[in-house]
């Protein structure tokens, strides 16, 4: 099977939106018409306005058809010790249609995010892994992060 690697270009819109909710179905997260409907907006709004520059995204396609897909979000903080840069990457929406997998086309996506991190002097990358992607992410060198000073802590304000 020929395959080809790209990053998404502004182009790609509308596919970075069906991967989104494509990801969203994957993890069996539910959605009313009414929130399909404002995330379209949301997407449509970040993706035109963040591709490229603290967005990226990677196809994996055959025969026209996206088998592969995954996403990075760089964002920049206070330079520190974790974070010498300031630079910080988010791995998000990770996802490889059912057919396809286990053939080592999310590792693919994942190193072309990986090498563009690097170039963009981002000091480390984290990711969210579900229990079948773990296995996946160590092979690249991702490890579980702990910290014996802090601990991660959230506040969910919507």
């Amino acid at each position: 099977m020929e395959t080809i690697i790209r990053q998404a270009t502004d182009d790609d819109i509308e596919k970075l939106i069906k991967a989104r909710f494509d990801y969203f179905e994957a993890e069996e997260w539910a959605l009313t018409h009414e929130q399909r409907s404002e995330f379209e907006i949301t997407l449509r709004k970040y993706f035109s306005a963040n591709i490229n520059k603290n967005f990226f995204a990677v196809f994996v396609e055959s025969g026209g058809e996206i088998i592969s897909v995954a996403f990075l979000s760089i964002s920049e903080k206070p330079a520190n010790l974790s974070f010498p840069t300031g630079k910080f990457g988010v791995i998000q929406n990770v996802l490889t249609y059912p057919k396809y997998r286990n053939m080592g086309f999310a590792t693919r996506a994942l190193n072309v995010l990986v090498e563009e991190a690097k170039r963009r002097g981002v000091s480390q990358i984290e990711l969210m892994a579900s229990a079948q992607g773990k296995p996946l992410y160590e092979k690249l060198g991702f490890s579980e992060a702990k910290s014996e000073k802090f601990m991660a802590m959230r506040m969910n304000l919507l």
